[in-house]
């Protein structure tokens, strides 16, 4: 086995499981904790907040820095290094530079859009975000020239970033707000209770087509190299996430 070989493959392990860390705890978020912080008394939830949620919150965010730096070390030494972002004879262009760019940034526009009337309402915020997935899809193939397994990695960085910047500039600043009301012994604001729970949900949301993307970039399905079937998967994706939301409201405990 050549040195590389064994650092990406290292790198891939440790990648896997703080991914496996960073989403799972936000499933369990999702679908056991806030389910069932909404049926349990005051103090039951205060106690859960300040004793239960600040470990569950450690492991999250930490998590997600790992998952997306040994990320980002795989993909300069696969993609980057090992050009499959673009393969095939076709070199480097402006165009593919920029959409780099546009991918790393648009956590960005996310923030600025999550924030206004938009973001209040699940359903437009999500089709307005399935537009401009799209759009950034269409331009990493057209103006990008990404190959398949390009375009469809850079999908999920692009919400693998999302995802972290939700934790370590929203979630977790709003959390320590919240503890410390709770200390305090006063009623946490509520629209930073809200902010959390959103920013949670979109994560969710984001989650399980992150995940395919980090399969299908590794895979060659003949007929699958067309931006329909990522985009597919990502509405798939999105239904499962709803149905398991749904679902979490409907159980309740023993």
């Amino acid at each position: 086995m050549e040195f590389m070989d064994l650092v990406t493959d290292l790198l891939r392990w440790g990648h896997i499981v703080a991914g496996l860390f960073f989403v799972g705890l936000s499933w369990w978020f999702n679908l056991a904790f806030v389910p069932s912080s909404l049926s349990s008394d005051p103090e039951t939830q205060k106690k859960n907040m300040l004793e239960l949620v600040p470990r569950a919150v450690y492991w999250f965010r930490w998590a997600a820095l790992y998952t997306v730096v040994l990320g980002a070390a795989l993909l300069a030494i696969i993609f980057y290094d090992g050009g499959l972002t673009i393969e095939g004879q076709q070199a480097w262009t402006t165009g593919s530079y920029i959409m780099v760019v546009v991918v790393f940034l648009v956590y960005r526009l996310y923030a600025v859009l999550a924030k206004t009337p938009l973001g209040k309402n699940l359903l437009l915020f999500a089709s307005v975000g399935f537009l401009i997935i799209a759009a950034i899809i269409y331009c990493m193939i057209e103006f990008g020239h990404f190959s398949y397994r390009g375009y469809v990695i850079h999908t999920g960085v692009m919400f693998g970033i999302i995802m972290v910047g939700n934790v370590w500039e929203t979630v977790w600043p709003a959390q320590k707000k919240i503890f410390t009301a709770l200390k305090a012994g006063t009623p946490p604001d509520p629209a930073l209770v809200a902010l959390v729970g959103q920013r949670a949900v979109h994560n969710m949301y984001l989650s399980v087509p992150l995940l395919w993307t980090m399969i299908e970039a590794h895979t060659v399905v003949p007929g699958a190299d067309s931006a329909f079937y990522l985009l597919g998967a990502i509405v798939l994706g999105w239904l499962a996430v709803w149905l398991a939301l749904n679902k979490a409201r409907k159980i309740h405990g023993w």
